[in-house]
């Protein structure tokens, strides 16, 4: 028994690590993200253990996106190839409580709304702006329990 209870510990530290380094992403990360090239991109996933969940390219942009240890958060860096202001990070979290956090540290920085609309897919979604700063905020379609979305524009 006195040989397990340090193991369990261990493993409880371990676990509540992953949980809590996939929920650690602030705005000012999301932004810092942003402006890193691709392989810098790539090399901060792997830092913080997230691993690669899929990659798409087209004429028009390059999309490669990761996922948190426990699946629960993913992220993905957008590289557009002619509109570079269409740049953005998007980060997509299953929990209502993760976008209130996201939505009220948005609002504290000093970002304003100045849109709301509906995505491609009938998501509706919230833009704010900070300048020249673009953040949006995409919510479950009605009825649904997630996913949430936050996107970072550069």
């Amino acid at each position: 028994m006195k040989k397990t209870l340090p193991l369990l510990a261990s493993l409880f530290f371990i676990i509540l690590g992953v949980q809590v380094s996939a929920q650690t992403f602030t705005l000012e990360k999301l932004a810092e993200f942003n402006k890193l090239g691709m392989p810098e991109f790539k090399n901060e996933m792997k830092k913080i253990n997230y691993s690669f969940h899929d990659k798409t390219e087209s004429s028009e942009f390059k999309l490669n996106e990761y996922e948190s240890p426990d699946h629960t958060f993913k992220i993905g860096k957008f590289v557009y190839s002619k509109d570079k202001s269409q740049d953005r990070i998007e980060c997509e979290f299953p929990e209502q409580r993760d976008y209130h956090k996201f939505l009220s540290a948005a609002i504290n920085a000093g970002y304003k709304e100045t849109g709301k609309g509906n995505i491609i897919t009938k998501e509706p979604y919230v833009d704010y702006h900070k300048g020249k700063q673009h953040i949006r905020f995409i919510l479950p379609k009605d009825n649904q329990n997630g996913p949430y979305s936050v996107l970072v524009f550069k």
